[in-house]
This record gives structure tokens, sequence and C-alpha cells, in this order.
């Protein structure tokens, strides 16, 4: 190797093959270092930290499924309160119009029994009026009768034989 002025080696020292089992040696020192240092100190700590991630990671898969069933439990439960709610509204609605039908039924009952009454009572009034018509016609025909009879042949206007004669022509 070149020296300069003051004795020191000019160039790299590693291409120097005078000092390379002095750097051989400070390398295997080195590494073995660097593998004691990493193996006893690191390598564990890094070990430990991979273990607690897995652990945590199984956890969480654990708790995730313990959830899912849960989960999943919940909505059968919801399911199963939702068809029997709607079940027990099917059923409510029934008996609502079962019971909306009989009411219903039973008014139609006293209105067809009022609508009667009023018929029979309607009924009652016509014959009465139709009684008292038939009477006011057979008055007023006993009487235009009598007083025709009167105006054209008046010794012949006898009340009871115009009476009889109305009687003959009104029942036929």
């Amino acid at each position: 190797m070149e020296t300069d002025a003051s004795g020191y080696a000019v160039g790299m020292p590693q291409l120097d093959a005078a000092i390379w089992p002095n750097l051989i040696f400070w390398l295997i020192v080195s590494i073995v270092l660097l593998y004691l240092i990493l193996s006893r100190v690191a390598l564990p700590r890094l070990g430990t930290v991979l273990a607690e991630r897995q652990d945590a990671i199984s956890n969480d898969l654990e708790m995730a499924a313990l959830l899912r069933r849960r989960a999943e439990e919940a909505e059968a439960a919801y399911e199963r309160a939702l068809a029997e709610a709607r079940e027990e509204a099917m059923r409510i609605g029934e008996a609502t119009r079962a019971e909306i039908q009989e009411e219903l039924k039973h008014l139609m009952e006293k209105a067809d029994a009022e609508i009667a009454a009023k018929t029979a009572e309607s009924e009652k009034r016509i014959g009465e009026i139709r009684e008292d018509a038939v009477r006011s016609i057979d008055e007023v025909a006993r009487e235009t009768a009598l007083a025709i009879v009167a105006q054209l042949m008046p010794k012949l206007a006898d009340q009871s034989a115009v009476d009889a004669a109305v009687s003959r022509q009104l029942e036929g």
C-alpha cells in the first residue's frame, strides 16, 4: 500500500491485505454480539409481541363468532316475535271483524224491526185514510145523486131510494 509523507497509508484500508485478519476478527465479534443481542433481547420481545397479537386476533375472532351467533339468535327471536305479533294482529282483526259483524247484524235487525213497525203503522194509516176516502166518496156520491135527482125530478127525490141506487152502483 502506498503511504504519504506523514507515514499514513493512502487508499482504502479494506483493500490492504495486511489488516484483513484484524477486520475478520472484528467482523466475527460484531456478528456474534449482534446475534446474541437479537437472540436474547429483540427476538424474544418480537416473539412475545407476535404471540400476544396472535392471541388477540384469536380472541377477537372468537368474540366475533360469539357476537355473530348472538346476532343470529337475536334475529331469529325478532323474526319469531314479529310472526307472533302478526298472528296476534290477525286474531285481533278477525275478532274485531266478528264483533263489528255481530253489532251490524244486531243494528240491522233493530232497523228492520223499526222499519216494519213504521210500515205497519203507515199501512194502518193508509187503510184508515182509504176507509175515510171511501166513506167520503160514498157520502159525496149520495149527496150529489140526491142533488141531481132533486134538480131533475124534484118529486122523485127520496133519500132512501137514492141511497139504494148509489149503493148498488158502488158495489158493482
